[in-house]
């Protein structure tokens, strides 16, 4: 349970509209409620996924290399996207997808889309939790001691375990959901959930390793979702929202900039 108490404590409401924003002050989330999957049909990440990379592997230098190459994107409008994309309970948290599938989410313009998003946020975070527990991998900023885009979040950071990424679960996994919604425009959506993953390694707050085993755990827990009734009922009906949805979602040559950048 401990990444849940990790994300009831850390994530803000930050503006997601325009990647060069300076986000809000972190603040207290809401309680996390319950996501669709109980026992045993949630991901059990121990069996998933292998160890995290051993010290002295190729493996664990392919992940300082790619940590080094985050930290030159410090003060950058990368930087600032990832920043962004750290929120996941603020009112703009499910718009990070509004881009890609070009319509905007939210809230008010996509209600029962916005429900079933912020509803697998317990499913896809927790998907993460056995092996975090595990082996309490130290994150990137505890190694190299340059701080992460959220520095008043470090405390709770240090506590849970980086491997693998629970917020890369999410945002792949939030990805993978919308595709389904919008096949047409799948490919888009799916590098957009990827970059949201990465940006926990531009942020210091996570190893590369620690972000593509997210994925893993995302796709697991995709499949165990598309097999629970009140998941595909949901579903449905966000499907049948989403065609009729008009709002054009905002910032978007802004991010496609951002995300182009080296």
């Amino acid at each position: 349970m401990r990444f849940v108490f990790a994300l009831c404590c850390l994530f803000s409401a930050a503006c997601h509209t325009a990647a060069a924003a300076a986000p809000a002050p972190p603040m207290a989330a809401p309680r996390l409620g319950e996501g669709y999957l109980k026992g045993a049909a949630m991901t059990d990440s121990i069996a998933l996924s292998p160890p995290p990379p051993a010290a002295g592997s190729a493996a664990e230098a392919r992940d300082i290399e790619a940590s080094k190459a985050g930290l030159a994107l410090s003060g950058s409008p990368r930087w600032a996207l990832a920043t962004a994309d750290a929120d996941l309970f603020g009112p703009q948290a499910t718009a990070t997808l509004s881009c890609a599938a070009g319509v905007a989410i939210g809230p008010k313009t996509t209600p029962r889309l916005d429900r079933l998003l912020r509803k697998t946020i317990a499913d896809l975070g927790m998907s993460t939790s056995a092996i975090k527990r595990a082996y309490q991998r130290p994150r990137p900023f505890m190694v190299n001691g340059q701080p992460t885009c959220t520095p008043d979040w470090e405390p709770v950071l240090r506590k849970d375990g980086s491997y693998p990424s629970g917020h890369s679960a999410i945002g792949y996994g939030w990805s993978l959901i919308v595709a389904e919604l919008r096949p047409e425009r799948a490919a888009k959506i799916v590098a957009r959930g990827r970059a949201f993953g990465d940006s926990r390694r531009i942020c210091n707050a996570h190893w590369l390793s620690d972000v593509e085993e997210g994925r893993i755990a995302a796709a697991a827990t995709f499949a165990r979702l598309n097999a629970d009734p009140v998941f595909q009922k949901d579903i449905k009906a966000a499907r049948a929202e989403l065609k009729k949805a008009k709002a054009s979602p905002e910032g978007c040559d802004s991010e496609a900039q951002t995300l182009g950048a080296p």
